[in-house]
């Protein structure tokens, strides 16, 4: 007797397989229960990701706060005070050495606040050099405000390859004076150089004090921003800025700029025969190094700039 033929059967088509996607469970696990195909991993509240917090805006929709994590991921490290962005899979990895004599069965992990990890990031910010320049006539005669010009448009071709920022403050007879606010744009530092005031008397505590609120205007703006503040002087200021002892109040703001994170860099102004010192006192409150330069030139200038942000 002869088998009947039978059709062959048609393959039922099999569903992919999910991969391993980590999700939070809204189920009776609570918010702090993190699942896997496999594995669910219970993260107390100390351990849970920070909710974002809504402000609302009046006559516009409400926007959106997440806490600042910039930077690329590099590794993870041991805490560092309060935790703001948990490095998660060094934090499990802490943990797993752990969980046969913390968890109760194979499918639940416990961690606990010697497990956690945050991350470090590398956040190199944008350099802002701002040259603090002694515009009083003993400075203009002896030509060297022609190589501090120089200085300038030379690291302005480099910072805008690099995203850098220079710019430049003049102090002379009463007061200081931004004549060139932080910029990358080399035709504007051209023009803006090529009229720049000289002569009269030294108020360096007015440009110290006009670089501390550049500064800290730009730090506000750009927090990872790398200040650098190039100061030629001879550290000789003789205009108060508020009624006080001129040379004493220059050191209060070389304080100030430290304390507000600047690095610094001091050229010494004061021919060698002459100097008393105080270009270095001054270098020593700002803790930057002072430079006597041994040539008046553009590029020696530029050379020591790069190497002091190498530093910083």
């Amino acid at each position: 007797m002869k088998e009947a033929a039978s059709a062959p059967a048609l393959a039922k088509p099999v569903p992919p397989v999910p991969g391993p996607t980590i999700a939070t469970a809204p189920s009776s696990q609570g918010p702090n229960s993190v699942t896997t195909d496999t594995l669910r991993v219970h993260l107390p509240a100390w351990a849970a990701p920070p909710r974002r917090r809504k402000t609302a805006t009046r006559g516009r929709r409400a926007r959106t706060r997440r806490m600042d994590r910039r930077g690329r991921y590099i590794r993870a490290r041991l805490p560092r005070g309060r935790v703001r962005d948990v490095a998660w899979d060094a934090t499990l990895r802490a943990a797993a050495v752990h969980q046969r004599r913390r968890a109760p069965g194979p499918t639940l992990w416990r961690l606990t606040p010697d497990d956690l990890r945050e991350k470090e990031r590398s956040a190199s910010g944008a350099h802002l050099i701002l040259f603090v320049v002694d515009a009083s006539w003993s400075m203009a005669v002896s030509g060297r405000m022609e190589a501090t010009k120089g200085a300038i448009l030379t690291l302005l071709e480099e910072a805008y390859r690099r995203r850098d920022r220079v710019g430049l403050i003049v102090f002379r007879r009463e007061g200081a004076q931004l004549v060139l606010p932080p910029t990358r744009s080399i035709q504007q530092a051209r023009r803006v150089l090529s009229r720049v005031p000289v002569g009269g008397k030294t108020p360096l505590a007015a440009g110290l004090a006009l670089a501390f609120q550049v500064i800290q205007r730009e730090k506000t703006k750009d927090p990872a921003l790398q200040p650098l503040v190039v100061l030629l002087t001879d550290g000789a200021g003789n205009v108060p800025l508020h009624g006080g002892n001129p040379l004493q109040e220059a050191y209060t703001w070389a304080r100030k700029l430290r304390a507000l994170g600047a690095s610094a860099l001091v050229v010494n102004m004061e021919q060698p025969e002459f100097d008393r010192g105080l270009a270095q006192k001054l270098a020593t409150y700002l803790q930057a190094p002072c430079l006597t330069p041994l040539e008046w030139t553009p590029e020696y200038l530029a050379a020591q700039v790069r190497r002091q942000m190498q530093k910083a």
